[in-house]
């Protein structure tokens, strides 16, 4: 069994919230009105702040799986790869990269682990290179999004989610990898051998203080000036 490298994306592996950053996105495409955009930027401030463990993140996620109803999963793809150049390469941490290419020199794989949508994940794991992704996967019935998660990769179901992919793809824990900014992601750097908070909230802080985890900061961007 061979060790890997999970990231976790918002403001670990990217700058942002990336379910807020693709508001606009969805606004030009006419998808969602004017004041929803302002509450995408809104939120976007809190998570910026506070990081996703506040309530009113949480609460933009539930907004945003509602304004999913009837889209097709196709469109939610083909937005995702649209916004890849213009709105979520910018947001990419240099640092993360340099650790991703320091786990593959290794011959370690890599993954972002996430609470964002599978798909928008999906295609930022596949511009990175990166060997795949574990993320909220949202209900769809007849190719179209209902509005509702099925799962929500969110505090424990993480962790749950990590242990799964491992036993899947004969990775060894205990000698694996994983980064996260955030303290709903304790159970998931619980889960590994090396866990790394990564511009940690406060409270992830305190946990990797008393415990002894690294900490890291990341804060350029990779492909700023490309």
């Amino acid at each position: 069994m061979g060790a890997a490298a999970f990231f976790d994306l918002d403001r670990t592996l990217i700058s942002r919230s990336s379910s807020l950053a693709l508001a606009k996105s969805f606004r030009a495409r006419g998808l969602i009105r004017r004041r929803d955009l302002a509450k995408a930027a809104a939120a976007q401030l809190v998570f910026a702040r506070f990081g996703a463990g506040n309530s009113r993140v949480g609460q933009t996620a539930d907004s945003a799986m509602a304004i999913l109803r009837g889209l097709p999963v196709t469109l939610m793809r083909e937005i995702a790869a649209e916004a890849w150049e213009p709105v979520l390469k910018p947001l990419v941490y240099g640092e993360a990269l340099e650790c991703a290419a320091e786990h593959h020199e290794r011959g370690e794989r890599v993954y972002i682990a996430s609470a964002a949508l599978q798909e928008v994940v999906e295609e930022i794991s596949s511009r990175l290179g990166f060997e795949g992704a574990i993320a909220s996967r949202a209900e769809v019935r007849g190719g179209a999004y209902t509005g509702r998660l099925e799962r929500r990769l969110y505090g424990d179901a993480k962790a749950v989610a990590l242990r799964e992919l491992a036993v899947d793809q004969g990775i060894d824990l205990a000698r694996s990898t994983a980064y996260s900014d955030s303290s709903s992601d304790v159970p998931f750097l619980e889960a590994v051998g090396h866990p790394v908070a990564v511009n940690p909230d406060r409270a992830l802080r305190r946990v990797a203080s008393e415990r002894g985890w690294p900490v890291e900061r990341f804060s350029h961007r990779a492909f700023s000036g490309r």
